[in-house]
């Protein structure tokens, strides 16, 4: 069995986020096929990671970033654990990598989550070009890169020159294999929760709404989105909105109630939320990468209505009837396409899970790229 060592360098658990998720999943399936271990911040609750060993070694300050310490200490723990490879989640701790890499000799994968430079480019962050200019150096010292989409990859490829025999599929994926049976009663559930009538369809989002992204697309639901569906007389529905981070200004959108809105917040069991959903609206018009919550609602059963935007990354020809495209900004059109769904029912393709089922993911990336 191959020793791999990972640095997750923030909180990842419990998580709050899509990226948070992704790291907790692909860390908990990577050590059923690895002897596992992992180097992060100790504001994890590592009680929750029971399959792999946890060193918290990085500093809870954003210090950590530059903490040069870090050369000696992991430089000793590589020698000493002799680790077949060190994947490093993101590419902020590239200087690091490179020269654990130079003393060690160790082959180094770094995980990519977005192409990060166009991340926060999007979100109007100044130094974004300082950004593309370390993580164009980082994908070139690395041995090897995961990227989320095959999009982010084709562009490390053919505009970074990037060798394509270092480059390597990792999407984010669910822990199911096969579309849920278990949809209607999920919907009663949430239902009887929520005071939600039987002929009403219900239609979900979620998101960490401090992300502005997410916060920019709630923000679509309500003054674009909803207007126009409470123009449709025969289409009774309601809305609900999930996640933590909601700004207080928002005063949890009790002005909307009246308006088919439901505020649930931050919920634990966001599956059975996925599950009960007949759609899920992802009206995102920036952010980059693949939107994680797109993904787990496809997975659950639910039709997903997108911006051709918001649907960048995910493998479309996959999802069959289950996703919806709408170009960018048509919200009248987005409407109609919601609409449209109110007698459709249909199940989402095996070829959808073939694809982004975790145990598929992590063998074949185990196998192919470590």
């Amino acid at each position: 069995m191959k020793k791999i060592l990972v640095i997750a360098p923030y909180p990842y658990l419990p998580f709050f986020s899509g990226g948070q998720k992704f790291i907790a999943q692909f860390l908990e399936y990577l050590s059923k096929e690895v002897d596992l271990t992992v180097i992060s911040v100790a504001e994890n609750d590592f009680s929750l990671a029971k399959t792999y060993k946890k060193i918290p070694l990085l500093k809870r300050s954003f210090s950590r970033y530059i903490d040069s310490s870090l050369v000696k200490k992991i430089t000793q723990l590589v020698q000493q654990e002799k680790f077949d490879a060190v994947i490093w989640e993101h590419p902020y701790f590239a200087w690091l990598a490179n020269r654990i890499k130079k003393k060690t000799g160790v082959k180094t994968i770094l995980h990519t989550h977005n192409i990060e430079y166009q991340r926060f480019r999007s979100t109007g962050r100044w130094w974004w070009p300082i950004l593309k200019v370390y993580e164009k150096w980082a994908f070139r010292k690395a041995d090897g890169l995961f990227f989320i989409s095959p999009e982010d990859k084709e562009f490390a490829i053919t505009k970074w020159e990037i060798p394509k025999e270092k480059c390597f599929d990792l999407p984010f994926g669910v822990a199911i294999h096969g579309s849920p049976s278990d949809k209607p009663a999920n919907k009663n559930i949430i239902a009887q929760r929520h005071g939600i009538n039987s002929n009403e369809k219900i239609i979900l989002f979620n998101g960490l709404l401090n992300y502005k992204p997410n916060l920019d697309a709630l923000k679509i639901i309500l003054t674009e989105i909803n207007p126009l569906l409470l123009k449709e007389n025969s289409f009774p529905y309601k809305i609900i909105i999930c996640g933590k981070g909601l700004p207080d200004e928002m005063n949890e959108l009790k002005d909307y109630a009246d308006k088919n809105i439901l505020y649930a917040g931050f919920v634990d069991n966001i599956e059975t939320y996925f599950k009960a959903a007949d759609i899920f609206l992802n009206p995102v018009l920036s952010g980059g990468g693949i939107k994680t919550k797109m993904v787990e609602a496809i997975a659950f059963g639910a039709t997903v209505i997108s911006t051709q935007s918001g649907a960048a990354g995910i493998l479309k020809e996959t999802c069959g009837e289950k996703l919806k495209l709408v170009t960018d900004g048509d919200w009248e059109s987005f409407v109609q396409t919601v609409v449209s769904q109110k007698d459709i029912i249909n199940k989402t393709p095996n070829s959808f899970y073939d694809n982004y089922y975790w145990n598929n993911i992590i063998h074949k990336i185990v196998f192919t790229a470590i």
